[in-house]
């Protein structure tokens, strides 16, 4: 192991799946992670301690904490984030922002390794609506983070062209009924996991391409489901 390579803290809790990784360069050391409804708040804190102590080091060792940005869920990105910027402040390490469907889409690749194709990745966000980007084999952004309902007119426009595009992230999952298209492939990268941040937390800090950590806030695409508190007869 090149002791020369960053040690970066990557914190993926932009959805249901709280997954803490700890890597060397482009290694993992170690990943530890939980898919229990509404425990990120409560979990990640002994996920990040499991990683450290199963590479046998101390947090001052960090050379940076790498935090999903998202978008997500508003609840788990708030956890994700309020720890990665807790940890940054106490360290005094520098904090590193990765887009949640960038970090997918460069999964996908990975799997498919195809770069004739493009790379969409999809997060759940109720219903059929879902939080989409789609990027190109280099990981080139063709259209930014929104929320969209797919149905079977989506992404038509490249598919009338004959275009393929993998799909990928939970949010696929949901919509392989109404993606008809044989131009529509599905990769096996459905569930969000830390390891898929550590490409890109390396290229941030070889770049030096930090986030600021007092100001540095989720990527949130839309404002939390609140409702109401309903008023009780008398």
């Amino acid at each position: 192991m090149n002791t020369t390579e960053p040690l970066i803290l990557n914190i993926e809790a932009a959805t249901s799946v709280c997954s803490v990784c700890l890597s060397r360069g482009s290694e993992v050391l170690s990943l530890h992670e939980s898919s229990g409804q509404n425990e990120h708040s409560r979990v990640i804190t002994l996920l990040i301690e499991r990683c450290m102590t199963d590479a046998g080091l101390k947090f001052t060792d960090l050379d940076a904490v790498a935090v999903s940005e998202g978008p997500g869920s508003y609840t788990s990105l708030r956890v994700g984030f309020s720890t990665a910027k807790g940890l940054c402040f106490a360290l005094g390490t520098p904090l590193i922002t990765i887009n949640t469907l960038a970090s997918l889409a460069s999964a996908a690749f990975e799997e498919v390794k195809d770069s004739s194709v493009l790379y969409c990745a999809m997060i759940d966000a109720r219903r059929m609506e879902v939080y989409a980007a789609l990027f190109d084999a280099d990981g080139k952004e063709l259209s930014p983070p929104t929320p969209m309902i797919v149905d079977s007119s989506s992404f038509e426009e490249y598919f009338s062209e004959g275009q393929k595009i993998v799909f990928c992230g939970n949010g696929a999952e949901k919509c392989k009924m109404a993606l008809t298209s044989a131009l529509a492939l599905f990769s096996s990268v459905v569930n969000n996991n830390s390891a898929y941040l550590v490409k890109g937390s390396l290229m941030a800090f070889s770049h030096k391409i930090f986030a600021h950590t007092a100001y540095a806030v989720p990527h949130y695409l839309k404002p939390p489901n609140i409702t109401s508190a309903r008023q009780l007869p008398l």
